[in-house]
This record gives structure tokens, sequence and C-alpha cells, in this order.
């Protein structure tokens, strides 16, 4: 019987991770489809928002000297290495903990992805005021803030409780 509720928490902690990641890769399809029809890269435009695709490398002003793609393969190694200890994580977690880590997991994955098969992050949200922009961002990236979100809550809500 045990066995049998073990696996049914594995596969719902699993398709949660596969919800997020699939969420994720079909709205970077979709908008990579899009930029492909449009021949342009702006897909939309508004007064605080605007919908257009960038490709991060994830190394923000060239980093010193180092030599980049020797530079992005070590950070791409170094993400998954965190994605390894978040999933040790989540395992050893329950609970609220353990959703925010899994939803952690599907976004770095979606981003993972990226990074591997087209050596960076696609990118297309744009949130701005006037001439402020926030950083452009996707879907994954939005997971992976309401997962650091919610495991910050849950801290400060931990702390309050054992004081």
């Amino acid at each position: 019987m045990k066995f049998i509720q073990n696996n049914k928490k594995f596969y719902l902690n699993l398709s949660i991770v596969f919800f997020v990641y699939i969420i994720d890769r079909i709205t970077k399809i979709y908008i990579l489809h899009l930029t492909q029809n449009n021949f342009g890269s702006e897909i939309f435009s508004s007064k605080y928002l605007n919908i257009f695709p960038i490709w991060n490398k994830g190394i923000s002003f060239g980093l010193l000297s180092f030599d980049k793609m020797n530079l992005y393969h070590f950070l791409s190694f170094f993400i998954s290495v965190i994605i390894l200890i978040l999933m040790i994580m989540a395992i050893k977690n329950q609970g609220l903990k353990r959703l925010f880590l899994l939803i952690i997991i599907g976004g770095a994955l979606g981003n993972l992805y990226d990074r591997i098969r087209y050596n960076g992050v696609l990118d297309f949200i744009d949130f701005h005021v006037g001439n402020f922009h926030w950083f452009i961002f996707n879907v994954s990236d939005i997971f992976i803030t309401m997962g650091v979100i919610g495991m910050i809550l849950l801290e400060l809500t931990t702390i309050k409780k054992r004081t």
C-alpha cells in the first residue's frame, strides 16, 4: 500500500514539473512561430507590455575577458547541478515547500532546454512604464520567481512560528 501511495506522489510531483515545463515550451514555440510568420521581431506592443523575442545568452556585460562559450557551457553545467540539488531537496521535503521546489525545477528545466538546444534562452515578455523597462523574461522565469517568492514567504512564516 505504501508503494502505491509513494507511486502516486511521484507521478503527482512529476506532473507538476512537466506542467510547468510544457507551458513554457508551448509559449516559446508559439512566439518562435509568430516571429517566423511576421518576418520581424516585434509581435505585440502596448503602453505597458511588449512581446518580442530576444535570445539571452546569460553572460551579462561580457563578464570581463573570459572565453564566452566556455563560460556559457560552465554556467549551463552549473545550472544542471543546481537542478539536481533542487530535485534532492524536493524529494526530502513535503507540502508547500516541495510544491515550490517543483515549480522552480520545472521552470529551470524549461530554460535549461533552451540553453542546450539553442545556446540561449528565449525571453519575450517586456513590461515597461514609460522609458523604464523591466528585464525581459519568459514563462519559465515567472514560475521560477513564483517558486522563490513562495519559498521566501514559507520560510518567513516558519520563522515567526518558531519564535
